[in-house]
C-alpha cells in the first residue's frame, strides 16, 4: 500500500506517484507550510485513546500475537504517543524549541545571537522490519522536528504502519503534506535513489548491510542517521539471585530475544568452567520453567533452532560447549568470551567475562546496546555499570527492563529529535 497526499493506493502506482512526489513536496515548501507540533500531539494523542477503547483491534490483536505482547507491554508502547510521553520527549531532546537562551561571547557577555531550530527539511525512513510500530513511530519523530516524511516500508510489512498514519491524518487533515509511505522493495535501487535524491536525511533502521547500502544509493551530501541492529546481553555475578534469573528468563519468553534490546545471552563474572557450568545449569532450570507458562515458540522458529542445536552437538567435540535443550530452550554455554548475535527464539549463550575485562566489549563500538546487570552487590552493580557505560553500552537496566520503553528515552545513545533537527544562528 502507499499513502499519498492523505489517501491510500495500490503498490501498482508507485511509480506514478514517486514521479509526482518532488512536485508535491515543492509546493509544500513553496508555501511555508510546516506541520504543527500541537496537531502532530493532538492528533497521537486521540488515536492512542481510540486504540485503547478497542477501535482497532482488528489489526492490533494480531500485532500483539506476532510480536508476543501482553497488554501492559502495549500500554508502554501507546505511551510513547500520548500527549504527555510526546511532550516529554520535546522537552528533553528540543529544550531549544521552548526555551532559547542568547549564547554568550568569549568575554562571558552576551552576544547578539538568535538560535532557532529548524528541520532537516525532507526526511526519507528506511524501515526495518523486526517490530511493526517502529516505522510509525520513526515518522512521528520525524513530524515532531518539522520534516516531510517519506517512509520506505519493510519487507512483508503487515499495513499496520499505513494505517496509524492515515488514522493521524484524518484526524489532523493537514499532516497530510507531510507524511507519505513507499512500498519499495529493497531491491527496486532506482526508486529508492529518487527518493534519496529528494531528502535532506536518511533514518536508517536496519543491520550493517541496509546502513552500507543507503550510503552507497544516497548523494554525498544526504545527512544518514544510522539506527542499525544493535546487540544486548546480561552481565550477572555467579551468585546473583533466582529472581534476577526469573526475570530475565521472563524476558527473554515475551521478547523471543528479535527486538535490538532483547538479551542474547548472559556475561558471567567468573574465570572458572565449573562455575560457569553450575550458573549456565541453574539458568536452564530456570528457562525451562518460565517457558512452560509463556506462549510457545511459533513451530517454524523452534523447527529451526532444533537443527541449530544439533549442530552444536556435532561441533561440540571441537568447541567444549556445554549444550542444554528442551521444550523448544536451549541454553549452550560457549568457552569463549565474544559477543554474538544468540539462534533467539529462547535460545540463550552463556560465556564468562571476569569484570576486569569488561574494556574487551569496546571492539564491538556501535554494536552495543543494552546490558542488564544481575548481583545483589550495590557496590559490585556500580562498578559493573561504570565499566559497561566505558566499553560502549548505552543503557543499563534491570533484568525484566530491558526492552521497556520510556517516553523521552534516548535512541541507541542519541536523541532522534536533535539528529532530524538543525540550528541556525542569526546574528545582527
Amino acid at each position: 500500500m502507499i499513502l499519498f497526499g492523505g489517501k491510500i493506493y495500490d503498490t501498482s502506482r508507485q511509480d506514478e506517484l514517486i514521479g509526482r512526489l518532488s512536485g508535491a513536496i515543492d509546493n509544500t515548501f513553496k508555501a511555508g507550510l510546516k506541520p504543527a507540533s500541537a496537531d502532530i500531539i493532538d492528533a497521537c494523542d486521540i488515536l492512542v485513546s481510540r486504540i485503547r477503547a478497542g477501535e482497532f483491534d482488528d489489526i492490533i490483536t494480531p500485532f500483539m500475537n506476532e510480536f508476543n505482547i501482553d497488554g501492559a507491554y502495549l500500554d508502554r508502547l501507546l505511551d510513547m504517543f500520548t500527549r504527555d510521553g510526546l511532550m516529554s520527549k520535546m522537552k528533553t531532546e528540543l529544550p531549544e524549541a521552548f526555551d532559547i537562551a542568547p549564547l554568550n561571547d568569549k568575554n562571558g557577555i552576551p552576544s547578539r545571537i538568535i538560535r532557532k531550530i529548524y528541520p532537516l527539511g525532507v526526511l526519507l525512513h528506511i524501515a526495518a522490519g523486526n517490530f511493526d510500530v517502529l516505522p510509525a513511530y520513526s515518522v512521528v519523530e520525524g513530524l515532531l522536528a518539522g520534516n516531510i516524511n517519506i517512509l520506505k516500508l519493510p519487507a512483508g510489512d503487515s499495513g499496520l504502519s499505513v494505517k496509524l498514519l492515515s488514522e493521524l491524518i484524518s484526524i489532523r487533515p493537514g499532516l497530510a503534506e507531510f507524511i507519505y509511505v513507499f512500498d519499495v522493495p529493497s531491491t527496486e535501487t532506482e526508486s529508492i535513489v529518487k527518493l534519496a535524491e529528494l531528502s535532506n536525511g536518511i533514518a536508517v533502521w536496519g543491520g550493517d548491510q541496509a546502513i552500507a547500502a543507503a550510503r552507497r544509493l544516497a548523494p554525498v551530501n544526504t545527512k544518514i542517521i544510522t539506527w542499525g541492529h544493535k546487540l544486548s546481553f546480561a552481565y550477572a555475578e555467579p551468585d546473583c539471585s533466582g529472581k534476577d534469573l526469573e526475570e530475565l528468563a521472563r524476558a527473554v519468553c515475551i521478547t523471543n530475544q528479535t527486538l535490538c534490546s532483547s538479551c542474547q545471552g548472559i556475561f558471567v563474572d567468573t574465570n572458572s568452567d565449573d562455575v560457569l557450568d553450575e550458573f549456565g545449569k541453574r539458568f536452564f532450570n530456570i528457562l525451562t520453567d518460565i517457558n512452560k507458562s509463556s506462549t510457545p515458540v511459533p513451530y517454524g522458529m523452534k523447527a529451526k533452532n532444533a537443527i541449530n542445536i544439533y549442530n552444536e552437538h556435532l561441533e561440540a567435540h571441537n568447541t567444549s560447549s556445554l549444550i542444554m535443550s528442551a521444550a523448544g530452550v536451549s541454553v549452550i554455554v560457549k568457552r569463549d568470551s565474544e559477543l554474538d548475535l544468540s539462534y533467539m527464539y529462547r535460545s540463550v549463550w552463556i560465556r564468562k567475562l571476569p569484570s576486569s575485562d569488561i574494556y574487551t566489549l569496546h571492539k564491538h563500538k556501535d554494536h552495543l546496546q543494552t546490558a542488564s546487570v544481575l548481583t545483589s552487590d550495590d557496590t559490585a552493580r556500580e562498578l559493573i555499570s561504570r565499566r559497561l557505560a566505558e566499553a560502549g553500552v548505552v543503557r543499563i537496566t534491570g533484568p525484566g527492563t530491558m526492552s521497556d520503553t520510556l517516553p523521552g528515552e534516548a535512541h541507541d545513545g542519541t536523541y532522534a529529535l536533535r539528529e532530524y533537527s538543525r540550528i541556525v544562528e542569526f546574528r545582527e
